[in-house]
């Protein structure tokens, strides 16, 4: 294991556990058997937990041919805040549990869920124009009132000797926490202090679809096995650390964390896929195992709840998401769960985690590149971006060859110029710099298939799709990658030169990047397939080469070749903003603790900007105007949202209400069947009180209803008018259109008509518009999207 440099104790673990309690057959029964989850809705709280058990040993038992086979069955008991459990069960038993009055579906529990994978904070500082006493940017997270706000992390677990994760200066852990440090390989009650106050794992459900774990790759504890969770983790809440950096000295300054005096509570949920050639790099996440997490963090205590996984292929309905079924019920107990929204990116409808109780957070840039100049035989030069500490020896130039030109005989045709594994031809490639387009395979695999093959470096160049988009890589050779744009010149030039050649020069860091932030092409879109009357995802934040805390035995690439250490490594992907998300409900959460999960979520939101630094309009990647379907309601501002003048709220029973006429399964009924029975005519789901509007459909007029709650700094009397921005084709009346509160707390309701205008707009398209109130101190600014049937 590659952890045995760190600590040598490690070498005496056994290479592989199985736990034979979970196997996948019944030797009973002979049937075959799998992890289900059985959903029950909510708690009533009448019940003790003990007694909650036994109810859901008694439905295993009407299923199951002996008590002993039902309780050995049994994988998890979930009782804090959802009713329900995941057990082992046959097609035909979990069917006949479907049909029970009680039950509100069974589903199986599979890992179709993955992680979805310092200056951004800096960067957010100089956003909102905010300078500490010396000149620094400065966010408000250093108020000592985030010491009491807890924020749980689902994830691949944690490093605990990370600086980040130093706990000087804190004070007791907060009273009401009820969690534990949950010991295992390499980790014990010590492992925990007053900075991660609690940790767990969870791989029953995992075990039993991989008949155990394969401890060479991953620790049977909370620590972390792949640096992704201790990634997420010091993003959301890590300590302020001087003098970091990632491999080379790139990105070097301090890290911190947005609310790094908040407490983290670790539930390692993600582990290895045993059946790729190296397992850890990519993880995978079952759903009975997140959902026992997202419970027992809910009854543990948190705050808020950081979730950078997302699901993979459809959608399910709602009663059937392990994220969504344990986030309402978390938002029932006001714990805010912010998810990332996926790299599925630019295509659009790919956004997952759709459920509107839930923060769904897309991914940007923030201003610092990574400069590396590239100078092509024929005087072009071309700037690079690379955070790869090796570099070419003399200064001098190599000669260049396009990766399709240097295939081994047999590689498919669509793919030659990807430089996927044993597919280039030492004789072709050797001690040249191989020019590779990023498409299939990881782009780190593609700098490991160069050095296999005798390539002196990598030149690494974008797809079309992904623009001016350059996620940096600390590759195992010499490299550098470019932009579309300049990817096409440098082919050009190969293609009209006898013998190219190219100088690589070492890279260097450069800040105040303009135009910033800008959209990551990777970030997955709306609309939400779902439930289209939701607009997903509902915000963006710092989400492209972000640096924070790492495993020590997991390499910068996480290839099986590399065995370089790093304590701080460069990260992208909506894995990276979701915590920064995490982290200003956590201010928030602190600054208000009486708010509601959805209060919460609709500061954050109405206070966003869809601006840049500059003051133009957020771009994609590809140099495009972006809209809501790419960033919601806008970049986040956290000092902004700390005092956003009014919010829209949501109860538990909104969302039930929400569901009965949501196309998301039907019935109010499928999410908590103790609930009151959904009306005859259930309000349209466009009408669940939330901070954006959107109309799938629209066919005449709509008229649209919200609730606003005064919450301004000024706690009295407040006065807003409205401004609207109609999107193309689209009427808005919002009526009234001032509106006048007496007092803090104060509700007031408006309206808002929207109607086609004849033949103004394309049909079958989503258009973009908003409304804002404003005192003349807040804006309250709302996204509108709306599709003509």
């Amino acid at each position: 294991m590659r952890g045995a440099r760190a600590l040598p104790s490690l070498l005496l673990l056994p290479l592989f556990l199985v736990l034979p309690s979970l196997s996948i057959s019944s030797a009973a029964s002979g049937k075959q058997e799998q992890v289900y989850i059985v959903y029950l809705g909510g708690h009533g709280g009448a019940k003790a937990e003990e007694a909650i058990l036994e109810d859901h040993h008694a439905l295993l038992l009407s299923v199951k041919s002996s008590e002993e086979e039902a309780r050995a069955s049994l994988l998890y008991s979930y009782k804090h805040t959802l009713n329900g459990f995941a057990a082992m069960l046959s097609p035909e038993e979990a069917t006949e549990l479907a049909e029970r009055s009680e039950v509100v579906s069974a589903f199986r529990s599979e890992g179709r869920w993955a992680p979805h994978t310092t200056r951004s904070w800096q960067f957010l500082g100089f956003e909102e124009g905010l300078k500490g006493p010396d000149g620094s940017d400065w966010l408000p997270s250093l108020d000592k009132s985030s010491g009491d706000v807890i924020v749980g992390v689902l994830d691949s677990g944690i490093w605990p000797e990370s600086r980040s994760f130093s706990d000087e200066g804190l004070g007791p852990v907060p009273a009401r926490w009820k969690g534990v440090c949950q010991g295992g390989e390499s980790f014990s009650s010590s492992s925990c202090n007053r900075k991660i106050i609690g940790a767990r794992y969870y791989l029953k459900a995992y075990e039993a679809h991989y008949n155990g774990l394969n401890t060479t790759y991953a620790f049977r504890s909370p620590r972390d096995h792949d640096g992704h969770g201790t990634h997420t983790a010091s993003t959301v809440a890590g300590r302020t650390v001087p003098g970091v950096s990632a491999l080379g000295g790139f990105a070097a300054g301090s890290a911190s964390g947005g609310a790094p005096l908040a407490r983290l509570a670790v539930y390692k949920v993600c582990w290895p896929i045993p059946d790729n050639p190296n397992p850890n790099i990519e993880n995978t996440c079952f759903e009975a195992d997140m959902l026992a997490a997202m419970d027992d963090a809910v009854g543990d205590g948190v705050d808020v709840m950081s979730v950078s996984i997302g699901s993979t292929g459809a959608p399910l309905p709602f009663a059937q998401d392990g994220i969504a079924v344990g986030a309402l019920h978390a938002a029932r107990r006001g714990v805010v769960v912010s998810c990332s929204g996926g790299n599925s990116g630019p295509k659009p409808a790919t956004v997952s985690n759709l459920a509107p109780w839930m923060l769904t957070v897309a991914a940007s840039s923030i201003d610092r590149a990574f400069d590396s100049p590239i100078k092509l035989g024929n005087g072009v030069e071309i700037m690079g971006q690379t955070v790869t500490s090796y570099h070419l020896p003399g200064n001098k130039p190599y000669p260049m060859v396009y990766a399709a030109d240097a295939v081994v005989p047999g590689t498919p045709a669509n793919v030659t110029n990807q430089c996927l594994p044993n597919s280039l031809s030492a004789d072709k490639v050797r001690d040249k710099i191989v020019v590779c387009l990023r498409g299939s395979g990881l782009r780190v695999e593609k700098g490991l298939e160069v050095k296999r093959a005798g390539g002196a470096a990598i030149l690494l160049g974008n797809p079309p799709a992904s623009g001016s988009e350059v996620p940096v890589d600390a590759h195992v050779l010499p490299g550098t990658a470019v932009s579309a744009a300049d990817a096409k010149t440098i082919l050009a030039y190969i293609n009209s030169s006898s013998s190219p050649t190219a100088v690589l020069d070492p890279s260097r860091t450069v800040v105040d990047v303009r135009p910033s932030p800008v959209m990551a092409q990777f970030s997955s879109r709306g609309p939400n397939v779902l439930e289209p009357n939701i607009l997903k995802p509902d915000i963006t934040a710092p989400g492209l080469n972000i640096l924070a805390a790492w495993s020590e035995v997991s390499s910068p690439t996480k290839l099986g070749g590399d065995h370089r250490v790093v304590r701080y490594n460069i990260m992208s992907g909506t894995s990276m903003s979701c915590p920064h998300v995490s982290a200003a409900a956590v201010l928030l959460k602190a600054a208000h603790p009486d708010w509601s999960a959805a209060a919460i979520r609709s500061a954050i939101m109405t206070t966003a900007t869809t601006s840049n630094a500059e003051g133009g309009p957020l771009k994609n990647g590809d140099g495009t105007v972006a809209g809501p379907m790419d960033y919601g309601a806008g970049h986040i501002r956290p000092n902004h949202a700390l005092d956003p003048g009014l919010v829209y709220d949501a109860s538990y029973e909104d969302y039930l209400l929400f569901a009965c006429a949501s196309g998301t399964g039907g019935s109010q009924s499928q999410l908590d069947p103790s609930a009151a029975p959904c009306p005859a005519r259930p309000p349209p789901p466009y009408q669940l009180n939330h901070p954006s509007v959107a109309v799938h459909g629209l066919n005449g007029t709509v008229t649209v209803r919200r609730t606003v709650t005064n919450v301004g700094s000024g706690g009295g009397a407040a006065r807003y008018a409205v401004a609207v921005d109609e999107p193309a084709g689209v009427s808005v009346k919002v009526s009234p259109r001032r509106l006048r509160f007496a007092r803090a707390g104060e509700r007031k309701v408006f309206t808002i008509r929207i109607e086609a205008r004849g033949g103004g707009v394309e049909r079958g398209r989503f258009v973009a518009g908003s409304y804002a109130w404003s005192d003349s101190v807040h804006v309250v600014r709302s996204p509108i999207v709306v599709m003509v049937a």
